[in-house]
């Protein structure tokens, strides 16, 4: 066997990495339909001021929740695939997440109505999204994707 078809078979750890991965994002998307799916009812039984954490969010805001989270499940299954076009989904559905979280953290009243420790959540998302385009990318430099 050649040095090159060696360097093209995976190792266990990128099976392993992009299942959790694609897992990850699918719990986003459970997340995302819980939070655009919310009944009248339950948020009559919310305080006013975590009520406005879910009524007023612009819709840029609410799509770009929506690009992070399925665009981060397509890169998965792209991975998982051995396909390269992961990295530049992987890259869209981090531009989507720092949107969504540059929201929360910086427009919206979250920090107000929940504290400081509301902004451990965007910053593990945005860390976990940019391991993900670093991943992808040096599995891409690998050759382990085409």
């Amino acid at each position: 066997m050649s040095d090159k078809e060696i360097r093209d078979i995976p190792k266990r750890s990128f099976w392993v990495i992009s299942g959790i991965a694609l897992i990850w994002n699918v719990i986003g998307i459970a997340t995302y339909l819980m939070t655009v799916t919310i009944s009248i009812e339950s948020l009559e039984l919310m305080p006013i001021d975590e009520r406005t954490l879910y009524t007023e969010v612009p819709l840029l805001v609410t799509s770009a929740y929506a690009i992070a989270v399925f665009g981060g499940t397509l890169a998965c299954i792209l991975l998982l695939l051995r396909k390269s076009l992961s990295v530049a989904v992987f890259i869209l559905s981090l531009i989507a997440i720092i949107i969504q979280m540059g929201h929360a953290l910086l427009i919206s009243s979250l920090l107000e109505v929940q504290g400081l420790s509301a902004s451990a959540l965007p910053i593990l998302l945005i860390t976990i999204a940019a391991y993900l385009v670093w991943y992808s990318d040096s599995v891409r430099k690998k050759g382990w994707i085409a």
